[in-house]
């Protein structure tokens, strides 16, 4: 199964922000010059004053980010060079007859926070009703440039070099002889990759995109629609492009061609990255459901105090266009491009690609990104959730990994 009982013990990573860096925030928070915003109560403009306003103000006098920060160092965390770069990780070991790996990887705006909901019941099934076989020992870094994986040492990092510092963290540093992933969005690249140059080392691969390899590659590389208008017809087709679009188009493209320009005014105002990294939360995340109901503030704000402390808002925006600028050869000439078995779960209420049934859904992914894909296992739709699925709908990933991993244990 694994050979870390001959590894060494790893040094655990405690979370202490220095208390002038808080100060620091409050006092910049304290001192947000708010924007004039007239007519945008349905945010046709983007997110509004006063939407963002009570968020920085409770930002600023009301979030306890100690009694977070205590909660967050009750995980067993580690902090260690790889490869010349920082990697910060959650290692939680599987209560279970024989436990696997599982390498949790998230996205952006995404923190490894993200997964705290589905740990305790993949590592410890049988105390959340479930069968103790199916435990996990849970591995969650922070991508490199993201969160605590910083400061960035390597200014060209993607997800391809993200892929070979998990490969070495997994198998060398961890000693795992074999492992499984489960990801989304970005992490869903760096997963891909995986199961295409280390499909050896792997149960399989879990995600909730299929994300094909020439991402952020071509002409246009900055534009989701490859320059094609959106149909004239047939309907639901344009409308669901133009949704799509209108929920991911600028984040993209502002990422790709316009990054550090935007980095410059985010790594300044606590408020503004707020703001940029809100709108991506509010409009990626559920369609269907109550966003204020499902995302607590503090949550947010503890996502967004992190990305702060760590100035890591530009070395995260920076992983899309190292995507365009270095992509990644193939390490072989198999088709499809994935060679690991690949399960995927997918959440009727994200706006990407937007599909209003699962027959639906899965007929998208038929035609689309899951052609990269060699070995097929499960494929999930589940209504409930938007982009941010481990998070939104904890229960469907889960069960989904859970069955994907039965199988190839």
């Amino acid at each position: 199964m694994s050979s870390t009982a001959s590894r060494p013990s790893l040094d655990r990573f405690t979370i202490d922000v220095d208390q002038e860096v808080l100060d620091d925030l409050r006092a910049r928070l304290k001192a947000t010059r708010f924007a004039s915003d007239p007519e945008n109560d349905d945010e046709i403009y983007g997110l509004s004053t006063a939407v963002l306003r009570p968020l920085v103000e409770y930002w600023a006098d009301g979030f306890d980010w100690r009694a977070m920060e205590a909660r967050l160092n009750t995980l067993n965390q580690h902090r260690l060079d790889v490869g010349g770069t920082p990697v910060h990780f959650v290692h939680e070991r599987g209560k279970g007859p024989a436990p696997i790996p599982l390498l949790l990887m998230h996205g952006w705006p995404w923190t490894y926070h993200h997964w705290h909901k589905v740990i305790g019941p993949l590592t410890d099934p049988a105390a959340h009703g479930g069968d103790p076989a199916d435990a996990f020992d849970v591995v969650i870094p922070s991508l490199p440039g993201f969160g605590f994986s910083t400061p960035l040492t390597n200014p060209r990092e993607n997800y391809a070099s993200m892929a070979d510092r998990f490969q070495t963290l997994m198998t060398e540093v961890l000693g795992y002889d074999r492992y499984g992933v489960g990801a989304a969005d970005y992490g869903a690249l760096v997963g891909a990759r995986l199961g295409h140059k280390y499909a050896d080392s792997l149960y399989g691969i879990h995600l909730g995109n299929e994300m094909p390899p020439a991402m952020f590659q071509g002409d246009r590389f900055w534009d989701l629609s490859g320059g094609q208008p959106a149909p004239d017809t047939p309907e639901p087709d344009r409308s669901r492009l133009i949704r799509r679009n209108n929920a991911y188009v600028s984040h993209v493209t502002a990422h790709l061609l316009d990054g550090q320009t935007l980095t410059h005014g985010l790594n300044d105002s606590p408020a503004g990255l707020l703001a940029w990294v809100l709108k991506r939360w509010r409009t990626w995340s559920d369609r269907n459901a109550d966003f204020e109901a499902q995302w607590p503030a503090d949550d947010i704000l503890t996502f967004a105090t992190i990305f702060w402390v760590n100035q890591a808002i530009g070395s995260s925006i920076r992983a899309y266009r190292n995507a365009n600028l270095y992509p990644p050869e193939p390490v072989h000439d198999e088709t499809p491009y994935v060679r690991a078995p690949a399960g995927f779960t997918f959440l009727l209420g994200d706006s990407s690609p937007g599909a209003e049934t699962p027959g639906e859904r899965i007929a998208l992914f038929e035609a689309g990104g899951g052609q990269f894909y060699a070995d097929i296992r499960d494929v999930n739709v589940h209504e409930k959730g938007g982009h941010f699925g481990p998070y939104e709908n904890p229960e469907a990933w889960i069960q989904d990994l859970r069955a994907t991993y039965r199988k190839l244990r």
